[in-house]
């Protein structure tokens, strides 16, 4: 079952939630802040994207600003990147989509249709 961890303030999100309605896929939603995904998640949708740790940041977000995330990130080792993210969903660019064996963050409709439909 795909696991989408979404924030509910997030306009983003709501799309991606709308769009997996429409298309009748079945998925488990998961709030972000209360539950970020685990390191073994983060670390399986790094491999998804030819690992690189930046895209997983949300980096227009208050938390990586107040943190100078963009500063630290390019001197910080996977393993501390990966426990930080674990630690803050609000770090992580969202929705996070997990399947089987693919995975995206963020919401772009082309991307979705063709990873799910």
């Amino acid at each position: 079952m795909l696991k989408i961890y979404e924030y509910k303030n997030c306009s983003t999100c709501k799309k991606a939630i709308k769009f997996l309605d429409s298309s009748d896929l079945e998925y488990k939603a998961i709030p972000i802040v209360d539950q970020p995904p685990s390191k073994a998640e983060i670390k399986k949708m790094l491999s998804y994207l030819d690992g690189d740790i930046k895209k997983l940041f949300n980096t227009s977000g208050q938390v990586y600003r107040e943190m100078g995330l963009k500063e630290q990130l390019p001197n910080m080792s996977s393993t501390e990147a990966i426990e930080l993210l674990s630690e803050h969903g609000k770090l992580i660019k969202r929705p996070f989509l997990i399947g089987k064996d693919f995975g995206t963050v963020g919401f772009k409709e082309d991307r979705w249709s063709d990873l799910l439909l």
